[in-house]
């Protein structure tokens, strides 16, 4: 266990001002604090929260994260309080112990809902200060290399986790030794099989071509010293879970990756990063396709490097990566390495987030927590961009726009603005017309086109990779869905207020919204567009003193024939009807599209409706409305229930074919060819047959029962004039639901 000089003085070789004094007083507060407290593995308990400072002194952080690493678990573990944690080392330091106590009480290893929702809180608890999750990952980091104490299932949840959750997520702040790290550790205990046998064969690998990496490396020196280029240049073998990956990935074997090995090469400023790609490249000739440069085009966790692969020495392929020491540094330690948390200015997050791209992702990030997804929607969307390779395009103005490799049109439209993506209806990449479902490539110029009043199709969502194009094209449809139950549960409350003999007026329903439980006019309103709220309720909360009674008597005349648009109903107590003519105060009837339109509709399930019936809505609470025709039986149920029934009209698009749902019934003469010969006049006649059956009414005769769909009434009469013509069929008639 650490003691505690040996803590001061690893803090003190990065910084010589350290206080040595508030080190040593959170020292000794948390060793009395946790006093004879065991780990798993036997040991002190307090020898977890210092070895999690030990690695935040290698990520060379300022004295509160330290001391907050050291103090982590004693509000949560011990009779420790935040005021008295306040009052002993500061607020600052106090803010931070708490926030990493919110989150240990977190169990991310769970079902996945709460595992979701886990993570966005975890997100939410590093929102105001980012060294909550630095610390946060060392802490996970020794956990995981103390995983061998755990129980064997509780310890495969917490390896899967760490695999899905903490790695990426270290990856995505730029804390690349961390992130590699905790792969390695997660692979050995979920495949431990799987690992030892890369780890066996990379140990053979390094023993057989150990003098050929120091040859490489010597002669790289060589060649770079006699241009007079000062550089450092040092081997590597990659990482065991990073072979099984690629391995995986691309679905080949140990023997046949020809890049296990590469070299780095640091040197001192950008302009030398670039000699020594000239000098290589004039050494040994490039593989074509393996250049990239990150430095010019920075990797979203601030990554720089320029990556290239070259045929080497004995013919084989050697991936070298060029960068500058302070670039080096960054790639082992992100954000951690950010001299904004060196200097304990911790009160600048706007100067963090110009500088760190990865704090700027974290931001953005945190920011889609309040577009409305489920946890588990959340979860999923960041899960695909943590693991996510990048793909680098441009807005026609030249702004770089950095997305998820696969990432389309929309993801583009959506990553420069979520207005744009809603109205996006078309693309051009590098000035050619191309579908929005095209996988954008590096480099690609990018024109939305757009068009005011576009709604974003629901199948887009299957089309986006990025979190923030799906989050907002499932907002964009929840505001569709909303604005139809809104405009139809106006209506319905219209009607309520004028059966009722009321006046129906906004600020008077506002008024009356405690009586509701809704936080506006229009939650009200779409709540009984849905059902949840029955018309007559919202009346009474408006007029608490109004009473319904309903009228009941004799039948009501029924209207002169001649005037047209009103119809009567048998047994519908005090109602007459009539479709509204469209005015300058008066609300048209719904408009009904197509049987695929994307309202909330469902048509009579016995025999539908199809343009040129007189059709009407009922409102079924939770089920959305319900065309019948007028003629249809099934509406005597509802007779007594007035609040239900509303005013409907057919407003077809004569440029599109919409097929709508009917019903026919065939009596037909039992022999061969009955059945081919009415199913061929249907197709003939323009209508699809959805579904059919056969009931046996006798030995010589058949019922044909036929779901159709059929564009209207005329083509519908048209088919059961056709049908009746055949020798073969003995009636014909509609089944009306």
């Amino acid at each position: 266990m650490m003691r505690q000089y040996e803590l001061v003085d690893r803090v003190r070789r990065y910084n010589p001002q350290a206080d040595e004094d508030l080190l040593d007083r959170a020292y000794v507060y948390a060793m009395k604090a946790h006093g004879i407290q065991k780990r798993a593995s036997g040991d002190l308990y307090f020898s977890h929260p210092l070895e999690v400072a030990a690695i935040l002194t290698d990520l060379k952080l300022d004295d509160a994260t330290i001391v907050a690493a050291v103090l982590h678990d004693t509000i949560e573990d011990t009779d420790s309080t935040r005021e008295e944690i306040d009052k002993l080392f500061g607020p600052e330091i106090g803010r931070l112990v708490e926030g990493l106590t919110k989150l240990k009480r977190l169990d991310l290893v769970s079902k996945r809902a709460v595992q979701a929702e886990n993570f966005r809180k975890l997100l939410l608890a590093v929102a105001d200060d980012v060294r909550v999750l630095l610390v946060k990952l060392a802490d996970r980091l020794h956990n995981m290399r103390t995983l061998q104490f755990v129980p064997p299932d509780k310890r495969a949840r917490i390896a899967q986790e760490t695999l899905d959750i903490y790695a990426p997520l270290a990856g995505r702040m730029g804390m690349q030794s961390m992130r590699d790290e905790l792969e390695d550790l997660a692979f050995r205990h979920l495949t431990p099989e799987a690992s030892e046998s890369i780890s066996r064969r990379l140990n053979d690998l390094k023993k057989k071509n150990g003098k050929i990496i120091a040859k490489v490396e010597q002669e790289l020196r060589d060649l770079l010293s006699a241009r007079g280029i000062e550089a450092t240049v040092e081997g590597r073998q990659k990482q065991p879970y990073s072979v099984w990956r690629k391995m995986e990935r691309k679905s080949v074997a140990f023997e046949q990756l020809s890049d296990i090995f590469g070299f780095r090469v640091y040197v001192n400023s950008i302009e030398d990063c670039y000699r020594v790609i000239g000098v290589i490249h004039s050494k040994w000739p490039a593989v074509p396709g393996r250049f990239k440069d990150y430095i010019s085009t920075p990797k979203e966790n601030d990554y720089r490097s320029i990556h290239t692969t070259v045929v080497g020495p004995g013919r084989q392929r050697v991936e070298l990566q060029v960068r500058t020491y302070d670039m080096h540094n960054i790639a082992r330690y992100g954000i951690a390495a950010h001299a904004f948390y060196k200097d304990g200015k911790v009160d600048g997050r706007e100067a963090l987030a110009h500088e760190s791209r990865a704090y700027q992702w974290l931001q953005r990030t945190i920011d889609m927590l309040a577009e409305g997804d489920s946890p588990e929607e959340f979860l999923e969307h960041t899960k695909l961009e943590l693991f996510h390779d990048q793909v680098f395009c441009f807005t026609p103005k030249g702004q770089l726009i950095a997305l998820p490799r696969g990432a389309t049109p929309i993801d583009f439209a959506y990553a420069v603005h979520t207005k744009i993506g809603n109205s996006c209806v078309g693309a051009k990449i590098n000035g050619r017309a191309a579908p929005l479902a095209a996988p954008l490539e590096n480099g690609d110029e990018v024109e939305i086109i757009r068009a005011e009043g576009q709604v974003p199709p629901p199948v887009w969502e299957s089309l986006v990779m990025t979190g923030k194009a799906r989050a907002a094209i499932r907002r964009a449809a929840r505001d569709a869905v909303r604005a139809q139950y809104t405009g139809l549960g106006r209506q319905i409350v219209v009607r309520a207020f004028e059966r009722a003999g009321k006046i129906y007026a906004e600020d008077k329903l506002k008024a009356a919204l405690p009586r509701l439980a809704r936080a506006g006019v229009e939650d009200v309103l779409a709540a009984v567009g849905r059902g949840e709220i029955f018309s007559g309720d919202v009346v009474k909360a408006v007029y608490p003193d109004f009473s319904e009674e309903r009228k009941l008597g004799p039948q009501p005349p029924m209207p002169p024939p001649n005037e047209a648009g009103w119809f009567g109903l048998p047994r519908a107590s005090s109602l007459v009807f009539k479709f509204p003519e469209r005015g300058e105060n008066k609300t048209g009837p719904m408009p009904i599209y197509g049987l695929r339109g994307d309202l909330p509709v469902r048509f009579a399930p016995n025999g539908g409706a199809v343009p040129g019936d007189r059709i009407v809505a009922i409102l079924t609470p939770g089920e959305h409305v319900t065309i019948y025709p007028i003629q249809s039986p099934d509406l005597t149920a509802f007779d007594d229930q007035p609040e239900r029934w509303l005013d409907v009209r057919w407003d077809l698009d004569a440029g599109k074919r919409n097929l709508f749902p009917a019903r026919i019934l065939v009596t037909a003469i039992n022999e061969p060819g009955t059945l081919g010969l009415v199913a061929m006049t249907i197709g003939e006649m323009g209508a699809n047959i959805d579904t059919i059956s056969i009931h046996a009414i006798s030995p010589d005769f058949r019922e044909i029962t036929v779901d159709l769909e059929i564009p209207d009434l005329k083509h519908l009469n048209g088919l059961i004039t056709e049908l009746r013509t055949k020798p073969v069929v003995s009636k014909v008639e509609r089944v009306n639901g």
